[in-house]
């Protein structure tokens, strides 16, 4: 079966020469795009109900932009004023560039790692007696945590939003040749708005470990796989896939 309609499950890029651009107008494809998970910020009870003062922290450990957005946003609303003072753990560059949005950067301690926190083992462990909050989702990586019980640093998890499951019932009628997933909350979104779901002759598409675990799991036959080393992007996957099949 050729591939002519494709269904990916984020939103839609901004830059109009996305990789996705390109390979809709190489193979005449319909791609859409269409988030089937989004983020939900908790109120300023639900961190109460958790004990957290941001007053007690001295530094704050941000691992993306929703944790930089939810911290300064729940701090607004809990009347406290962020400290001069405080300290950034940022995981990447992308992450602590956001971070301008909220403060003078050159004014303020930021620390960054090129991919991940563990690039900031050191640093951290120089700011032994600081006490680090870590904005976080509802979902927390193991490895996160893992890594910094490791090395012995004083942390406590905030939950300051959440991840929820879209609503798609007005995708219940339509159909697409290949889905394209990047977490295995959006294959849990799928099921959830679709219980009955059938992959039949669909083409499931998956990015990372996780997500291809989640599909196993939820018993889908995965089709197309990324990152390899052959096609370390999904754009790539599904091209490779397209030009073996699409004869």
């Amino acid at each position: 079966m050729k591939v002519k309609t494709i269904l990916i499950s984020q939103p839609e890029p901004v830059n109009e020469n996305s990789p996705y651009t390109r390979l809709r107008e190489k193979h005449n494809l319909k791609i859409d795009f269409r988030p089937f998970i989004h983020i939900e910020g908790v109120d300023a009870k639900d961190v109460r109900r958790q004990k957290i003062d941001f007053a007690d922290y001295t530094s704050v450990i941000l691992t993306s932009r929703n944790s930089v957005d939810h911290f300064f946003r729940l701090a607004e609303d809990m009347r406290f004023k962020v400290s001069d003072a405080t300290k950034y753990f940022c995981q990447s560059e992308a992450v602590a560039f956001y971070l301008q949005k909220y403060v003078v950067y050159r004014k303020r301690k930021i620390y960054v790692g090129e991919k991940s926190l563990t690039d900031l083992e050191s640093v951290f462990k120089k700011f032994k007696d600081e006490k680090f909050l870590l904005p976080s989702s509802d979902i927390l990586k193991p490895t996160t945590s893992s890594f910094l019980d490791s090395i012995g640093i004083d942390w406590t998890r905030a939950q300051l939003y959440k991840t929820v499951v879209s609503d798609l019932s007005d995708l219940r009628n339509v159909s697409y040749d290949v889905l394209v997933f990047f977490s295995p909350s959006g294959i849990q979104s799928l099921f959830h708005n679709f219980p009955d779901f059938e992959q039949n002759n669909t083409k499931i598409a998956v990015y990372g470990n996780t997500t291809v675990k989640a599909a196993d799991e939820a018993k889908l036959r995965i089709d197309i796989k990324a990152p390899t080393e052959e096609t370390p992007s999904m754009t790539m996957a599904i091209e490779k896939f397209i030009s073996a099949n699409n004869k």
